[in-house]
């Protein structure tokens, strides 16, 4: 069975951690390891995972020589990643259980070396595991196939859903930004050539805002994304323009589900 290396950042998640990384200690792919990186957390977080690593040797945390950011962390981790895939889960949301199982099928018909799904949103207020979780309903669904063009549009792709194949594309660390990392780091996939395809089922649980607003977190990536369009991508200012837009919109139509 290929083993996939999961990529977790963390910080001061003592609250939510632990269903996250329950959620892929209990797929049904055993072949994981999960790579924790904290990023120098004041709260439990470290004590939490030292309590896993002993109890399952599959989690592998390790503390941040320095505090530098999800995307430093999350490029540490892989870096120890020993797997044929690398996949992601941010330490507030969730796997369901047949996430890889599903995932790593669907890679192996298609030609695609990215992958990713769709998936569900939750209350962020959700205390239970992804073994509990009824689907509600609310879903962001995947597209099925992605293209670099269409990815300078929208960012298509959940993090929390990525995976990619390492034996194709080598090990990909994210740019060092200070945020849109995941997303930088898609692009640069399909700007060398490698598209995406979706699986339309929804596998991962996203711990959302409110429904129905857009969050000052939101409002903030938009220099954040225009930053990555002119200094990452070198559009111009129209097409980075239009990019933006379609960021704004896909960010507000989101918000809603």
């Amino acid at each position: 069975m290929p083993l996939v290396s999961v990529v977790m950042p963390v910080y001061n998640s003592a609250a939510t951690l632990g269903a996250a990384v329950r959620s892929v200690l209990t797929q049904t792919h055993t072949d994981v390891e999960l790579l924790v990186t904290d990023d120098r957390s004041t709260d439990e977080s470290m004590d939490l995972l030292r309590d896993f690593a002993a109890r399952d040797e599959r989690v592998r945390p390790e503390r941040a020589p320095e505090q530098g950011g999800a995307g430093k962390a999350r490029n540490l981790a892989m870096e120890r990643a020993r797997g044929d895939y690398i996949a992601f889960l941010d330490s507030d949301d969730m796997w369901l259980p047949e996430k890889a199982e599903k995932q790593l099928a669907f890679a192996a018909e298609g030609d695609a070396p990215l992958t990713f799904t769709s998936y569900y949103k939750m209350d962020a207020d959700y205390a239970g595991d992804s073994t509990d979780w009824v689907p509600n309903g609310r879903v962001i669904q995947a597209r099925a196939h992605v293209d670099y063009r269409a990815m300078l549009v929208q960012d298509h792709i959940g993090a929390l859903t990525a995976m990619y194949d390492r034996n194709v594309l080598g090990t990909r660390l994210m740019p060092d930004m200070r945020k849109r990392q995941d997303y930088a780091l898609w692009l640069s996939i399909m700007r060398d050539g490698a598209d995406a395809r979706g699986l339309a089922e929804p596998l991962a649980v996203y711990r959302a805002h409110q429904a129905g607003s857009l969050s000052s977190n939101k409002l903030s990536l938009v220099q954040y994304n225009w930053a990555l369009y002119r200094e990452h991508e070198h559009l111009s200012v129209p097409r980075a323009t239009r990019a933006l837009a379609g960021a704004v919109w896909q960010s507000v139509r989101n918000s809603r589900v």
